[in-house]
């Protein structure tokens, strides 16, 4: 019968911590503020009520927002120390490559540091410890073979001393209460009281009872509870380990807090050889035993020859020489190995016994052969008569009856005392059959086995004895279990039990496509480990007509489509296809079933992996146009005769307009090679002449478009005269072939010029261009200041302030008077002015008073009040102090 503890896990070095994993500070923390919210929230309802009066006061209003802003601020922090602990919390989430390579490289440096130190850099003991540290970061490997999950770094764990197998705290304090319950179950006297063990999982290390892990510590046991630091190695404190060696050497490890064995010791001591020969040497402490290859040279067991290995650690191996030895007795000599000097042969000892009647019959032996076995006094068969008797006679029966216990053990044999074994006991009996159901009478010496099969449960709980006539003991369960394990991948080899099973103790490789990169996981865990990127390039052959394909890294799956150029000669023209490799493109598939009526789901487009023709070369190939105005670069599938769109451009036959036609073949005539000369393909030039005419001729030209100059113009054209008076008519001829003297010429009127000088007198010269010329000889009148005094002057003179009059004595007398009379007729006038003003406001009061008057009476009519009106202020006192008065006696009765 197997451990019955096969479902529980345990260990005692890595944890005496928890029963469950402590919940993580983001989570307390949002907890605790959806608690305080909704506190807050209730508080706030209370306080933000309408209040007696139908309005919020301003203290309610501010604690109120006071107590939403310090909720809001509670929960953003809770949800921001949640966000850090999630980045950080599991080993298996994924990281950038070359910043989570760079990262672990430093944690594990930092690690091993201390030890380096020691070894002058020399880390070759490390790679075991190295491994479990590595494992700690990498995706996957650190799983929990309890539950088949990820290990993450927020967890609280455990880990065992014996393998060193982490586990999670919840489940390992799990399989160590179940595996002890199912070994005190089996019992029911000591349930409870005894002390079982438990073991771990998977190297099946036993544990006691008192070290079932309570308490979640870090690797070396130091620090309970480490906390989360991501530049440490998961579940580490970060201090120095220094746990003993095993085995025990004295010194301590030197490597920070890790994962796994600790390496050798690498402290330096002072040593001698295994055969203590050679001088002591400095050694490392973890190889401080060594060997000086000099012969042993210890004497063996066979006290003839010495050990000739070389020096060895404890004792030295038997003599492989061989010798000629005697046997025991020393009859016989033969040739043996000096390792096994003691032997005996096969001879009869045969020397006479002291009796003289008999020899000795042992085989080879040493010593003396020892008195005769028949001297002295001897019993009869049954034992119940001594006789004294020689040697050379036998012993007689006694006559008395046997009475020994028969083989049934429950009768006695009834014959007379005889050599030899009594015989079969014959009685008939009642007898039960083993399993105590049935009875029968029959003979003693037979057995009596019922056909009923045992229907009791095995101990696995699971099958049924059915062996036949079972007396209750029944056998541990001998089938397989063959339950499924939880990797889904094995079943159980063990013999059927109860509780569940081990878990399974394989693990698998996986591994990337080519097989160089694997990550070992327990398992189980292949189906959700991703797989390690692997650094090595694809060498899976193309697939397409390339001769190699594009370098990329291992991958699974089918590789990715081809980008390199085609390369194809393509047939027509003879250049290479430089589009991207086309030998496997997707292409969606066409006609397919189309839904018979809105119940039928559409199914999803199908696309099918084909070969696409090369795209049309698109070579550039130098082409010129039909009307050859540009040689434009075209696409060598589409070389041949094309319109550059420009318009032709070549000079029609009329030497003036060009064709106006898209670019268009042109045919060459008389062997003209101009490129400007317009073709018969070329249109016909049907318009007027657009030529410019002479300057100051407004008339067309009366031929069609035509080379060379225009005839001269014949028209008569009516201009102005300078004088803008009158219409002249000139032929157009003579002005626009004329000078400017000539033109003046046929410009004039020949009448006197109309316009007007500045000093306002008429121009005397006749009709003429630009202005008038200045000298006006006509008489003008002049007077002095004060007018008085007048003469006559040239207009020109006066005009250029040549001469001036100026006023006499007479004239300055005469206006003196004229001011004092100016003076005495405003004074008057101001007189009068005041007059009139008063006399208007002596009137303005008259009618005032008047009409005073007229509105006292009808005011004293409209303002006659009625008897409340006069009377309204004394009843408002009297009723006020009755109020107060009643208000007063009432208080004094229902005190």
């Amino acid at each position: 019968m197997e451990a019955s503890w096969r479902q529980v896990a345990g260990g005692r070095g890595r944890a005496r911590g928890r029963a469950t994993a402590a919940p993580s500070p983001g989570n307390g923390a949002l907890l605790r503020g959806a608690v305080t919210g909704r506190e807050k929230r209730s508080g706030a309802s209370d306080l933000s009520g309408p209040s007696p009066g139908g309005t919020e006061t301003p203290a309610a209003s501010e604690l109120m927002s006071q107590r939403k802003f310090e909720e809001i601020k509670k929960a953003n922090q809770a949800a921001a120390r949640k966000l850090v602990e999630e980045h950080f919390s599991s080993s298996s989430e994924e990281e950038g490559d070359e910043d989570f390579e760079g990262k672990q490289g430093k944690i594990v440096a930092n690690t091993f540091i201390t030890y380096a130190t020691q070894t002058d850099g020399d880390t070759r003991e490390l790679e075991r410890t190295k491994q479990y540290v590595n494992e700690a970061f990498q995706a996957g490997a650190m799983t929990c073979l309890i539950c088949i999950a990820s290990v993450k770094r927020n967890q609280a764990v455990w880990s065992c001393m014996g393998c060193f197998c982490i586990f999670h705290m919840p489940c390992i304090q799990k399989w160590a209460k179940d595996s002890q319950f199912l070994l005190s179950s089996l019992t029911d006297d000591d349930f409870g009281t005894r002390d079982y063990p438990w073991p771990c999982p998977k190297c099946r290390f036993e544990y006691k009872r008192s070290e079932t892990p309570s308490r979640y510590y870090c690797y070396c046991g130091k620090v309970e509870d480490p906390p989360l630091d991501p530049w440490l190695v998961p579940h580490s404190c970060g201090q120095v380990c220094e746990r003993e060696f095993k085995p025990p050497c004295g010194h301590k490890c030197l490597l920070l807090c890790h994962p796994g064995p600790c390496p050798p010791c690498p402290k330096m001591v002072t040593t001698t050889c295994y055969c203590k020969k050679a001088k002591p040497i400095p050694r490392r402490c973890s190889a401080k035993e060594w060997s000086c290859q000099q012969p042993c040279g210890q004497k063996l067991l066979c006290g003839q020859h010495k050990c000739e290995n070389p020096c060895h650690a404890g004792s030295c191996k038997p003599c492989p020489r061989v010798s000629r030895q005697k046997c025991i007795c020393g009859k016989k000599v033969a040739e043996r190995s000096c390792a096994s000097p003691v032997w005996h042969c096969d001879q009869v000892c045969g020397k006479t016994l002291p009796c003289a009647n008999h020899t000795c019959e042992q085989v080879c032996h040493v010593g003396a052969c020892g008195e005769c076995p028949r001297s002295g006094k001897r019993f009869c068969p049954c034992q119940k008569s001594k006789f004294s008797l020689p040697c050379t006679e036998d012993v007689p029966t006694c006559g008395d009856s046997c009475d020994k216990v028969l083989e049934c053990g429950i009768h006695r044999c009834s014959q007379r005392c005889h050599r030899g074994p009594c015989e079969t006991c014959r009685q008939e009996v009642e007898k039960h059959c083993r399993c105590g159901k049935h009875t029968k009478r029959m003979s003693c010496h037979k057995p009596y086995l019922c056909e009923t099969k045992c229907v009791k449960m095995r101990d696995c709980q699971k099958h049924q004895c059915r062996r036949k006539c079972c007396p209750g003991n029944c056998p541990p369960c001998d089938q397989n279990c063959g339950r499924t394990l939880g990797c889904r991948n094995h079943k159980c080899p063990s013999v059927c039990h109860r509780g569940s099973c081990y878990p399974c103790p394989e693990t698998i490789d996986v591994k990337c496509n080519c097989g160089n990169a694997k990550v070992t996981v327990p398992c189980g865990r292949e189906r959700t480990t991703k797989p390690p990127k692997c650094r090595e390039l694809c060498s899976r052959p193309p697939t397409c007509h390339h001769t190699s394909q594009e370098k990329h890294r291992c991958h699974f799956g089918p590789c990715p489509p081809c980008h390199q150029p085609c390369q194809k000669v393509l047939e027509k023209c003879g250049h290479s296809c430089p589009a991207s490799c086309h030998d496997q493109a997707l292409i969606k598939q066409t006609g397919q079933h189309q839904p018979t009526g809105p119940w039928e789901q559409p199914s999803e487009p199908a696309f099918i992996e084909t070969a696409l023709p090369c795209p049309p070369c698109q070579v550039p190939i130098p082409v010129e146009c039909l009307g050859k105005h540009e040689v434009s670069p075209l696409p060598c599938h589409a070389v041949g005769p094309y319109s550059c769109k420009r318009v032709c451009g070549r000079i029609l036959d009329c030497q003036n307009h060009t064709c106006l036609k898209e670019c268009h073949k042109v045919t060459e005539v008389d062997g003209c090679t101009s490129r400007n000369k317009a073709g018969p393909e070329c249109l016909r030039c049907e318009e007027g002449c657009s030529k410019s005419q002479p300057l100051g001729c407004p008339h067309p030209c009366v031929l069609p478009c035509h080379p060379g100059e225009c005839p001269p113009c014949f028209q008569m054209l009516r201009i102005k005269c300078h004088c803008k008076m009158t219409s002249l008519y000139v032929e157009c001829r003579k002005i626009t072939t004329a000078d400017l003297n000539e033109k003046n010429l046929l410009s004039c009127c020949k009448n006197q010029c109309p316009k007007e000088l500045p000093c306002g007198h008429r121009c005397k010269e006749m009709c003429h261009p630009g202005q008038c010329p200045f000298n006006c000889n006509q008489k003008v009148k002049l007077r002095c200041p004060c007018k008085r005094i007048k003469k006559e002057f040239q207009c020109n003179k006066v005009r250029e302030n040549q001469v001036s009059i100026e006023c006499d004595t007479t004239c300055k007398e005469m206006k003196r008077k004229a001011s004092e009379i100016k003076e005495a007729e405003a004074k008057a006038a101001l007189e009068e002015e005041r007059r009139r003003q008063q006399a208007e406001l002596e009137a303005f009061e008259n009618r005032l008073k008047g009409r005073r008057k007229k509105n006292r009476k009808r005011d004293e009519v409209a303002v006659e009040l009625s008897f409340w009106q006069k009377y309204k202020y004394y009843f408002l006192s009297v009723c006020g102090v009755a109020v107060v008065v009643f208000a007063w006696y009432i208080a004094r009765v229902m005190d």
